[in-house]
């Protein structure tokens, strides 16, 4: 039986600790409304590409746009907000 074997060495040498650092979920967490919100986007044009476009698909899909851009404003003004320093809002 022949064994296969990588005969170069790996490129990228990976942490013993592969699990994500508390910062990191905490990022994850704090985008997590815009992560779902493209989701959601990206599902409804899919639902979209194999049919054709009805006045319910162009609804959803403009819904599902409006969630992103929203998420998006939140996330903005949650990251202008913890920029400013003191009562400057």
């Amino acid at each position: 039986m022949k064994h296969i074997v990588a005969r170069q060495r790996t490129v990228t040498v990976l942490p013993p600790d592969l699990e994500p650092s508390d910062t990191e979920l905490k990022a994850i967490e704090v985008e997590l409304p815009l992560i779902l919100a493209e989701r959601d986007l990206l599902d409804a044009l899919i639902a979209q590409l194999d049919r054709p476009a009805s006045e319910f698909d162009a609804r959803r899909i403009r819904r599902a746009r409006n969630r992103v851009l929203a998420a998006r404003r939140c996330l903005a003004n949650r990251a202008a907000d913890s920029a400013m320093p003191g009562d400057a809002a």
